[in-house]
Order: structure tokens, then sequence, then C-alpha cells
């Protein structure tokens, strides 16, 4: 069994500050197995993580759809943001990549869902986000796992960290995989390991994204 961070983010999101280098010295020594890179709309970061510790790192994207936000892994190349829901899950399909849902029922944030919209997209993914450390209100995770249920969908969580702290606060202990076909077929089985932030992580992010915009460093 091995334990993986789903949804985490590098200084190549707008609003983190966290260093590739850090991130991986960080998981480690956390004992991450695998994590999934997801920055907003961007793979660079990603893919500069691959190249260094291409056993520990998989390529992901946080996507912003003009509906929501996925959440895909195995990502070969960049989806820009912006695009119709079923157009981005095409493109990710084209390239053999996992798709999920990020925090879809978190209103508190961009890239929360309506719930017609996300049902129009169930048959097009592969499984939807059932807890993310960062929501807030515990209310946007148990919808979304009431949804899963609903609709018999599986479930990914996530530490959505954007600093070094967070990491891994959230995780998935799961058989080995190599692809999102395996991660597919093994994700059923997934035993979840759930952690909430404390709601001033998003003070992190908030500062993260004014110091390189106003203070550019």
């Amino acid at each position: 069994m091995i334990q993986v961070e789903f949804h985490c983010h590098t200084e190549y999101s707008p609003d983190s500050r966290l260093r590739v280098p850090d991130l991986i010295a960080i998981s480690r020594k956390k004992g991450l197995d695998r994590v999934i890179i997801t920055d907003h709309n961007e793979i660079r970061g990603a893919q500069l993580a691959y190249k260094i510790a291409p056993d520990l790192i998989i390529i992901g994207e946080e996507i912003l759809t003009t509906e929501g936000e996925l959440l895909a892994a195995y990502v070969q190349e960049k989806i820009p943001k912006g695009l119709p829901p079923e157009i981005a899950i095409k493109a990710l399909r084209d390239q053999g990549a996992f798709i999920s849902v990020s925090h879809p029922f978190d209103s508190a944030r961009n890239g929360a869902w309506q719930e017609r919209d996300l049902r129009r997209i169930i048959p097009l993914v592969d499984a939807i986000e059932v807890f993310n450390s960062r929501c807030i209100s515990d209310q946007a995770n148990q919808q979304a796992i009431h949804f899963a249920e609903k609709f018999s969908l599986c479930g990914t969580v996530g530490s959505d960290a954007h600093a070094g702290f967070e990491l891994g606060r959230s995780r998935l202990i799961l058989p080995e995989f190599f692809n999102a076909d395996e991660l597919k077929k093994v994700l059923p089985l997934a035993q979840k390991v759930t952690v909430s932030s404390p709601f001033w992580v998003h003070f992190v992010s908030r500062w993260a994204k004014w110091s390189k915009t106003i203070l550019r460093t």
C-alpha cells in the first residue's frame, strides 16, 4: 500500500510560494509515496518536479472551466482555463488522464459547481473530490460525500496544499499504481485519511498572491 497526496500546489500557482525542491523534500519527510502536483491551469511545476523525482511525482493540473474546476492526474499537455467542461474533459481523455472534480460544493471558493452542471458531467469523469482539507465548512465535504454515494462515484481526497506544512494532511492509502488506468482500478480500494486545515491557511495563499502581484517577489 502507498500513501498519495492527490491535490497540492507549487510556486507555479499564483497563490502559492512552495518551491519544487521544498515540496519534494517535505513530501519524502512526511512519508508520501506519490504526490500529484495540481497547479492552477499549469503543469510546468509538476514537470520540473517529475524530472527531479520521477518516483514520487505525478504530473497533474487543476483546471478552471466555465462551470467549475477539474482535478486531473497523468496530464501530458496543459489544458487552458476557461473551456466548457466537456471540451476540457475530452482534451484530458485524449491524453489518457485521470479526471476528478475539485471541491465541487465549496461555494466559498472559486471553482465550485452547480449541482445541475455536475450531474451533466458524471458519466465523463472518474471520481469527485469528497474531502478537501481547505474547505472551511464541513458541509461542502459532506455534500460531496453524499453526492458520490448517490451516483456511485469513486472519491478522492487531498490537502489542497499551498504551503509545505499542509502537505499530506489528507491522503489516500491504496495499492500501487503506475498509470491512470491502474489508478481507476485501485481507487475503490483506497483508505481515506482526512484532516481539515485551519481557516487561516487561506491567508497564506492570499499573501502569496499579493506578494507576487504587488511586491513582485
